[in-house]
């Protein structure tokens, strides 16, 4: 049976926040990101990994992100560094978009932001703890402090949102997912502002380590900066990372009354799952097809409108040939394809909500962002990727993918404001 179609809606993106390896503020990590050179000072060795076949990631450094002055030490001591994240983010966002909280109708505004693990550090921390002090000495914040939905609980707490909130949680790709929810609520008018997207921190040592023993991780210990590649003969492997990108989204008419900047239109969303395996993305690509698939015909749009994708583009092996085999079979060869996770490291349910909001920002400025660290093209890749230098072109639509453990797919719209 054919699905009736949503009618047509686009909700318009008024404001962007984001926190990243890449940088703190919206401007700073544009300016790095078109710049396509990885700090060295952004991804490194950390000591809680000391010892393992991957001993670095992506981090947001004490000396870039003091978030005890930005959030008061109380506060701070209240939320795990995800829900911290996200807070900075969200409150660029909404300043971004010339709202001021104690004035907007708080019924009327929902936040949905999406989450992988919540605070499994926090837990790590803990168990070390109950392991060699004793039971009497955990912390009852455990709960509130490393639940999945603490980001959006901590964010609409920091702002009085009073309007629906909730976690979306489907791995990788929880950020894209949120966005989409976001979509669908603004479009059902159960909501006139959404405050969505995605934050992670995740410096486990035992996911880390078990990273390690699925192979999904690089072992470039030696050089870290370059060790995450998309789509690169030589990739062998993600690089973890932390962050937040969060977006704010309005129904068109009540940007309008307001006088807001639309940045850009979210126009059409797709979801599916491969129902393939724990861990391994259907190897056909056929989920995240059906996924974009999906996305298009929700926004009115063809394949040859499509003049820009945001990969997922992790830097493993197989996910990176089969995205790019599945982009062309549906897209051909005319979009610019671009990975940004080389510069901001793979921020797991984060990285949907900051590459969206690249993706904004490369409709805004019509400038495709170079992938980092890609020397050597996998001769296997069938799709035009940026590489090596900012690439300026003329779209007015741009796509972005991502893929999640689990076989959980999403894909988004994206139009010019």
């Amino acid at each position: 049976m054919t699905r009736p179609a949503n009618p047509p809606f686009t909700a318009a993106v008024t404001g962007l926040g984001l926190v990243t390896a890449a940088g703190v503020g919206t401007g700073e990590v544009w300016r790095n990101v078109t710049r396509g050179v990885v700090s060295p000072s952004s991804v490194g060795p950390r000591e809680e990994l000391r010892g393992l076949p991957c001993d670095f990631m992506y981090s947001i450094g004490a000396d870039v992100l003091d978030t005890a002055q930005r959030l008061g030490v109380a506060a701070q001591r209240l939320m795990d560094r995800f829900s911290q994240l996200a807070v900075l983010a969200a409150r660029e966002a909404v300043a971004d978009a010339g709202l001021d909280p104690s004035a907007w109708d708080s019924d009327r505004v929902a936040v949905v932001i999406g989450s992988a693990h919540g605070g499994i550090p926090f837990y790590d921390d803990q168990h070390a703890v109950l392991t060699t002090q004793g039971p009497r000495r955990v912390s009852p914040k455990i709960a509130p402090l490393t639940v999945v939905n603490g980001a959006a609980s901590s964010v609409c707490m920091d702002l009085g949102a009073r309007g629906p909130s909730m976690a979306v949680s489907t791995a990788c790709s929880s950020g894209t997912v949120a966005i989409g929810t976001a979509h669908q609520m603004l479009r059902a008018g159960v909501c006139d502002i959404v405050v969505t997207g995605r934050a992670e921190s995740v410096c486990s040592r035992l996911m880390t380590a078990s990273a390690c023993q699925m192979k999904a991780l690089s072992t470039r210990c030696d050089d870290p900066a370059s060790a995450c590649r998309p789509f690169d003969a030589d990739r062998d492997g993600f690089v973890a990372g932390e962050g937040s990108g969060l977006l704010v989204m309005e129904r068109p008419e009540h940007a309008r009354a307001r006088g807001a900047r639309i940045r850009a239109g979210v126009a059409g969303y797709g979801a599916s799952s491969d129902a393939y395996a724990a861990v391994a993305p259907d190897p056909d690509g056929r989920g995240i097809e059906s996924a974009l698939r999906t996305a298009l015909t929700d926004a009115g749009a063809t394949p040859s409108d499509v003049g820009h994708v945001n990969a997922h583009g992790t830097s493993t092996v197989f996910n990176d040939l089969i995205e790019a085999t599945m982009l062309h079979r549906l897209l051909g060869s005319a979009p610019l394809v671009t990975s940004s996770k080389a510069m901001t490291g793979h921020t797991l349910g984060a990285a949907g909500g900051i590459e969206t909001a690249l993706t904004v920002l490369a409709l805004e400025h019509q400038l495709v962002p170079p992938t980092a660290n890609l020397e050597s093209l996998d001769p296997r890749i069938p799709v035009e990727v940026v590489a090596k230098a900012a690439r300026p072109a003329a779209f007015d639509c741009a796509v972005k993918t991502s893929l999640g453990f689990g076989g959980h797919n999403a894909a988004l719209v994206l139009t010019r404001g």
